[in-house]
């Protein structure tokens, strides 16, 4: 993908792919002394996966969990407004 384009179909296609491949969300970040008080901080895969998955990311600071956390579920959700966006553009033309 370069990075100094707009986004083709293509490149779209993989980022969703890449999304669509990674454990499904919702994804929660748990920041010790903000969410709990003892223990690590970790991003929590779903509800329902067990806490082997839980995602602990050493001398990360809490709003590098947050964003990683929430990439999960913002990706996908930029990508649709992405592509209604594409669609719309080309209805116009």
């Amino acid at each position: 993908m370069d990075e100094s384009k707009e986004l083709s179909d293509k490149d779209i296609e993989v980022i969703r792919n890449r999304a669509n491949a990674a454990t499904a969300g919702p994804w929660v970040s748990y920041i010790e002394g903000r969410d709990h008080l003892s223990g690590s901080n970790i991003i929590k895969m779903a509800k329902d996966t067990p806490k082997e998955k839980d995602v602990e990311l050493h001398g990360a600071e809490p709003a590098d969990y947050d964003f990683i956390a929430n990439a999960r579920q913002d990706i996908p959700r930029l990508l649709d407004q992405i592509e209604k966006l594409q669609n719309a553009m080309k209805d116009r033309a």
